[in-house]
């Protein structure tokens, strides 16, 4: 109940009198028979009893010089997250009687900052850096206590098992590793019997959030970086295994190959299988330890990782012993299959930045490896998973697509997990599958996946983790394999940070990712790009494609498209609709857009002045041709079947020259 949660965790002062009646009956080694005494403070009672002197007054004698030193280095990541904390205590404490303590996980204090004027007590009971304050030395403690129970106490006056030790008043908040869980250290606020606060704790634990985030957003940029140093290698490993492993030793990504090859190499030596997920390879004292490897991996097939100095992490590779084998039989040559079909070819665009992220994209493809797209609304992510899908190894399986933001918590889970017959009221007779379900042996794009509830998340990772899925209703759970693409328009990083997506589930989707540049960014592609849409509208609606006119091209190049290409294909098809002529002009869209009146196609046009329509239309082949062979004038005369010194004459006929200058700087 958490009404009964809260009142162990907070200390009541009033009841003082009563525990320590119950002390002093402990002690004399009867039962302490007092509802006064919380359950939390007999059981560390019980824990300290014959173990621990009650009469200490101070904890054990401190560490100092190198021991202190050394204890300081091994737990450098932790002191370096609670710079910030420990700081801000000289100013948010001054005066208020109490200091702030950070420990290890061990309870030996590492700093300790605060109100000054409590320095001569705090060292006389030796509250100070290299002091131990486990529940071991210096019976029920906030400090020592915490650790021992894993999570928040408050301790006051005669809880303390040490007689020593009840003048003080504490409360303290165990720190975990953000990715384990495991305990690494205690923050804590303690101060004399009289500055008891019932909001020392509520600061206790504000203080060890904040320092397991600077220690989560570290950590995921070092896992980051990891991922990010070993992506290319990942994707062209051949038939070898890769396994990658973070600095704590565990399994954080593998090629396809890995898991295969591990029961291979095991059963040729008769050893019982092992998953990825039971290798660790941890670190201890500056070495790699493996921990949980079988007998039959070499030494020699792992490789620290070591980047700028920081130690990120380790990597296995299991090697191919039958690849080997034929490769090395030149009479055995397999026949070369037919290269997949790069859907990437349908995306328009020749933008250097769009190339860029083209060709990037067909290199994340070839491996079926998860990939976060990340870029503004209406980019284009939806074209590019579709791609990905299309060109990648499963394209041959489902693609199925699911808009995270599209749906209520409720729907959303049904949509994505699918339901049992029976699960919940209205259920659909012999249940439903879900998209995830449905995904299997190909694709599962999940479109604004930033907009997915808290709450659903761990369901989502639990698949990719497993890949196994039970339907709503159901205990048995379902085998899927499965390639994710998931897109977003936020910053997930800073999502993580504020606690709105969990960090596990952002290492699992963003294994590689891919941002999109924004219309605005690659101006040179918006012409062709409406020139393709304006295609398929007038195809859909049974009309004639209409020209893009001058006007339409400036106000095409000049608005800043905030919807990107969803907003430029909208714009589109309602000019079409209201265009009776031959040519779209600036006139036709949509007046929302806001463009400026010297954009109209009445507006004087100093280039078209004195321009025929037939030579209007032979500007617009020239900038055509222009635009494919991005600038290059020999090319374009070529291709336009014309010389190039009339060619010359021509782009300063119809003031191209500009346009062909701007070309040419936009493509280097």
């Amino acid at each position: 109940m958490p009404g009964t949660a809260l009142r162990q965790t907070f200390s009541r002062p009033e009841n003082d009198p009563q525990i320590m009646t119950s002390w002093e009956r402990f002690l004399q080694g009867d039962e302490p028979g007092s509802d006064a005494l919380r359950r939390l403070i007999d059981d560390s009672w019980r824990r300290c009893q014959g173990k621990v002197d009650p009469t200490r007054d101070q904890a054990p004698v401190p560490l100092d010089g190198d021991p202190l030193y050394g204890l300081l280095e091994t737990n450098t990541e932790l002191v370096q997250a609670s710079v910030s904390v420990m700081q801000s205590a000289r100013d948010f404490l001054h005066e208020t009687g109490t200091v702030m303590v950070l420990t290890d996980a061990a309870g030996v204090v590492l700093s300790i900052e605060g109100d000054t004027s409590l320095r001569d007590p705090a060292e006389n009971i030796h509250l100070m850096p290299g002091a131990s304050w486990s529940e071991a030395s210096c019976g029920t403690n906030a400090i020592g206590t915490a650790l021992e129970i894993g999570q928040p106490i408050q301790i006051h006056s005669s809880e303390h098992f040490c007689s020593g030790i009840k003048r003080w008043s504490c409360s303290a908040s165990v720190i975990r590793d953000p990715i384990s869980h495991t305990i690494l250290g205690a923050i804590d606020i303690s101060g004399l019997t009289d500055s008891y606060s019932r909001h020392a704790l509520a600061l206790a634990v504000a203080a060890s959030g904040r320092i397991e985030n600077r220690l989560a957003r570290q950590e995921m940029k070092l896992r980051y970086r990891l991922l990010d140093h070993y992506l290319d290698r990942l994707n062209n490993a051949g038939s070898d295994g890769l396994i990658v492993f973070d600095r704590q030793g565990r399994a954080v990504k593998a090629n396809d190959s890995a898991a295969a090859l591990m029961t291979q190499l095991a059963k040729g030596r008769n050893d019982p299988a092992l998953t990825i997920r039971d290798l660790t390879l941890p670190w201890r004292d500056g070495k790699l330890v493996p921990e949980k490897m079988p007998s039959w991996v070499d030494q020699d097939w792992i490789e620290p990782v070591h980047v700028q100095g920081h130690r990120l992490g380790s990597i296995l590779v299991l090697p191919d012993r039958n690849a080997l084998v034929q490769r090395n039989k030149i009479h055995d040559i397999p026949r070369p299959q037919s290269a997949p079909t790069d859907a990437f070819n349908r995306l328009i665009g020749a933008a250097p930045n769009y190339v860029a992220a083209l060709n990037r994209a067909r290199q994340l493809a070839k491996a079926s490896v998860p990939v976060l797209l990340l870029g503004e609304t209406g980019v284009g992510k939806d074209a590019f998973a579709h791609a990905f899908h299309d060109t990648g190894p499963d394209q041959k399986g489902p693609f199925m697509a699911v808009n995270c933001g599209g749906f209520s918590r409720e729907l959303l889970t049904s949509e994505l997990f699918g339901y049992a017959e029976g699960a919940f009221t209205g259920a659909k007779r012999g249940g439903m599958m879900g998209k995830i379900e449905a995904a299997d042996g190909g694709t599962l794009f999940l479109d604004e996946i930033g907009e997915m509830p808290l709450d659903l998340q761990p369901h989502l990772l639990r698949v990719l983790e497993t890949g196994e899925i039970c339907r709503i209703g159901e205990n048995h759970p379902r085998k899927v394999h499965f390639r994710l693409i998931a897109a977003t328009n936020r910053d997930l990083k800073a999502e993580v940070q504020a606690g709105r997506f969990r960090m596990d589930l952002y290492y699992r989707i963003a294994v590689t990712s891919l941002a999109l540049p924004p219309l605005r960014d690659r101006r040179s592609d918006i012409v062709p790009l409406a020139e393709y849409f304006l295609a398929q509208i007038a195809a859909r609606y049974d009309r004639p494609v209409p020209r893009v006119g001058h006007g339409m091209r400036r106000a095409l190049e000049q608005h800043d498209w905030p919807g990107n290409i969803r907003e430029l294909r909208n714009a589109l098809e309602g000019s079409l609709l209201v265009c009776e002529g031959d040519f779209l002009e600036a006139e036709h869209l949509p007046s929302e857009l806001g463009l400026p009146d010297d954009l109209s196609s009445d507006a004087p046009a100093p280039d078209h002045a004195g321009i025929s329509p037939l030579e209007l239309a032979e500007r617009e082949a020239i900038m055509t041709a222009i635009r494919a062979h991005q600038g290059n004038l020999t090319s374009v005369a070529r291709d336009l079947g014309i010389a190039k010194s009339t060619l010359y004459i021509k782009l300063e006929r119809f003031g191209l020259k500009e346009s062909v200058a701007i070309l040419r700087t936009v493509q280097h």
